[in-house]
C-alpha cells in the first residue's frame, strides 16, 4: 500500500466586516518533489499574489512570512474604511481561486474559512 499524498492546507480568517484578516498555506500537496506540484504551485501564486496587492494600499499594514518552503503566511494589523471595496475584491479573488484548486485537485488541497468575532 503506497503513502498517502500529503495537502496543503490553507486557513482563511475573515474579520468582521468579512474582508481577510489572516491567511496562512502550510504543507506540500502530493509526493513530488517541492517545486514540481501544480497545486501547491497555484497556492502559492495565490497567496502571494493576494499579500502583494494588499500591501500595495497605502491605508494598509500588513505583515508576512515565508519561514521555510511549504509555509506561507499574512495578517493584516490595519486597514482603513476606504480601502473596503479593495479588499473584499481581494478576498473574492482569493477564495475564488482557492475554490478552484480545490475542485481541481481534490485530496490535495484543504481550505478551511473561518470568521473571526471580536468582543
Amino acid at each position: 500500500m503506497g503513502r498517502k499524498p500529503d495537502v496543503v492546507r490553507v486557513r482563511v480568517v475573515l474579520a468582521p466586516g468579512g474582508w481577510l484578516e489572516e491567511v496562512s498555506a502550510s504543507g506540500h500537496a502530493g509526493d513530488q518533489p517541492a517545486g514540481s506540484n501544480l497545486a501547491c504551485a497555484a497556492v502559492t501564486v495565490l497567496v502571494r499574489t493576494a499579500y502583494e496587492t494588499l500591501a500595495q494600499y497605502d491605508g494598509v499594514d500588513i505583515a508576512g512570512e515565508a519561514p521555510e518552503p511549504g509555509q506561507l503566511a499574512f495578517r493584516l494589523r490595519r486597514y482603513s474604511g476606504a480601502d473596503a471595496g479593495r479588499l473584499l475584491g481581494v478576498r473574492d479573488f482569493l477564495l475564488a481561486g482557492l475554490s478552484g484548486i480545490e475542485r481541481e485537485f481534490p485530496g490535495a488541497v484543504d481550505v478551511s474559512v473561518e470568521h473571526e468575532r471580536r468582543q
